[in-house]
């Protein structure tokens, strides 16, 4: 049987068809235009169901979106996405698309995709983190991923780390998605090029200092260029930091980091991996917490949306 995964995002909506064994078979991108109303994003996210359709059953249809989302797949509020308030978005693409339909959080169903297919398969109590545009997580207790009383449990990405930090997308200050999201990450490169410090990163951005991006920060590092690496390093403590106040919470055995920057691969996880050993209480006297990349990579939210559809049939 074939469920259909839809990942909204703050920049992009992915839709893929995806079998029982979370093998992704078709898929079709577009863009999130945070200007446009939420009518307009779901005929967005329905056109892409059907021309899927065209060649695929679409049994049922799962959406992570990024954003708080209640249980019965009401958008409350997502700070990427403008036009998502108080949005019904399960009951507007079910009409749209006359099939089943699931919404939950983007980060919840990431989570769920490795759980169900990925790197937390088996374990008990596990965390698994988005690092992109945001920063978005599910906790995973029982092997079942937690969902608070309303749904909006895990919005971690909005906890406080530094109350005179940098202004967040929900206009708080200092949140953790803040500073150190894939945006973060990018903010950070620009800073050091506009001050004359990342002639690499400028160099990859076509010479102009304030289009640098993650992207280039993280393209210098993998090439072994110092200024990245260094700004990687201070991006990696950042994450730590995140990451120790979560385990010294909740207690994880492993940390799955899923996103788009999953894709640095150990030129982000051993900085990330250090920093933590010094950031989280008592390291050498309680067991190791494992952080390892996710292994459906920037595919778990779209498989985990199918998997939560999967459920619906």
């Amino acid at each position: 049987m074939t469920t259909f995964g839809i990942d909204l995002g703050g920049t992009n909506v992915r839709c893929a068809v995806v079998d029982d064994d979370g093998n992704i078979l078709a898929e079709q991108r577009g863009a999130t235009l945070v200007t446009v109303s939420w009518e307009e994003l779901v005929a967005v996210m329905a056109d892409l169901v059907r021309t899927l359709a065209a060649d695929y059953e679409a049994n049922a249809v799962g959406v992570g979106a990024a954003g708080l989302v209640d249980r019965d797949g009401v958008v409350h509020y997502a700070p990427n996405i403008p036009c998502l308030r108080r949005t019904p978005l399960r009951a507007a693409l079910a009409k749209a698309l006359d099939v089943p339909v699931v919404v939950d959080n983007d980060a919840n169903a990431a989570a769920h995709g490795e759980l169900v297919h990925g790197a937390a398969r088996g374990v008990r109590y596990a965390l698994v983190i988005t690092l992109g545009t945001g920063i978005g997580g599910g906790i995973i207790a029982r092997e079942r991923v937690i969902r608070g009383a309303h749904g909006f449990a895990a919005e971690i990405g909005h906890f406080q780390i530094d109350p005179n930090g940098p202004v967040c997308a929900c206009g708080e200050r200092g949140h953790w998605e803040a500073m150190a999201s894939g945006s973060a990450l990018g903010r950070m490169g620009r800073e050091r090029a506009v001050a004359g410090r990342f002639p690499k990163a400028v160099e990859l951005a076509g010479g102009d200092p304030e289009s640098v991006t993650g992207v280039h920060v993280g393209d210098a590092a993998q090439e072994g260029d110092a200024d990245g690496l260094a700004v990687i390093d201070d991006y990696a403590d950042l994450v730590a930091i995140g990451l120790a106040g979560l385990s010294n919470m909740l207690d994880p055995e492993r940390i799955v980091i899923s996103g788009g920057l999953v894709e640095l691969g150990e030129t982000l996880f051993v900085p990330v991996r250090e920093a933590f050993a010094r950031r989280i209480e008592g390291f050498e006297y309680r067991p190791r917490v494992e952080i390892i990349p996710a292994e459906l990579g920037g595919e778990a939210g779209v498989i985990g949306a199918a998997a939560l559809a999967r459920e619906l049939v």
